[in-house]
């Protein structure tokens, strides 16, 4: 029996070379405040006139920080200059699970824990290139519209979607581990056991 898919969140993002690490690491901010549930202390980031929460962790800013560095060089490395490029980076989050099953597996590996992932969120990123003052206008326009948007729709997406999210049943700082990751390829058997 195929294991059961978890709910993917497409959020859209567009940005100009100047304001997408600030946007990016503000969604991946406002997700993590909504999923991130050990103790944290609030803080907020102001981007383009809109405040999102910050979740105050360093481990955790390090891990947003290095990805969107990640993102960052992978888009200019492939700018053109009359379009624009995109590319996407997604969080996942798993619950630690009891293998099935006794004694040793095929491959050796007998009883012990699996991460299962439960929730994954995939922000498209679009980078802009504007080449005139007319049209950083305008794209400054649609960066804080977009902006806006993808907040509000992952406090909606947060509250209106509530009953995939597992029991916490330990008593570790974060029950629910976590990845982010660039430009995810499609799961098939193929990406699992690392051919693709």
């Amino acid at each position: 029996m195929e294991p059961r898919r978890p709910p993917e969140y497409i959020l859209e993002i567009f940005a100009d070379p100047a304001h997408v690490k600030d946007i990016v690491r503000g969604i991946l901010h406002t997700i993590f405040f909504h999923r991130y549930f050990p103790s944290i202390r609030p803080s907020s980031l102001e981007v383009l006139d809109l405040t999102l929460p910050l979740v105050n962790d360093p481990e955790l800013e390090t891990l947003v920080d290095t990805r969107v560095a990640q993102l960052i060089r992978q888009l200019s490395s492939t700018t053109s200059p009359n379009s624009s490029v995109r590319g996407q980076i997604a969080v996942q989050f798993f619950e630690k699970k009891r293998r099935k099953g006794g004694g040793l597996g095929w491959f050796g590996g007998g009883k012990g824990e699996e991460e299962v992932c439960w929730e994954v969120w995939m922000v498209e990123v679009t980078l802009a290139m504007p080449r005139t003052e007319a049209e950083r206008t305008k794209v400054l326009k649609a960066m804080e519209m977009t902006l806006q948007k993808t907040a509000m729709k992952i406090v909606t997406i947060v509250n209106q979607y509530k009953d995939h999210i597992p029991p916490i049943t330990t008593s570790e700082a974060n029950p629910f581990p976590y990845q982010i990751v660039l430009n995810p390829r499609s799961e098939n058997w193929g990406t699992r056991i690392g051919i693709f």
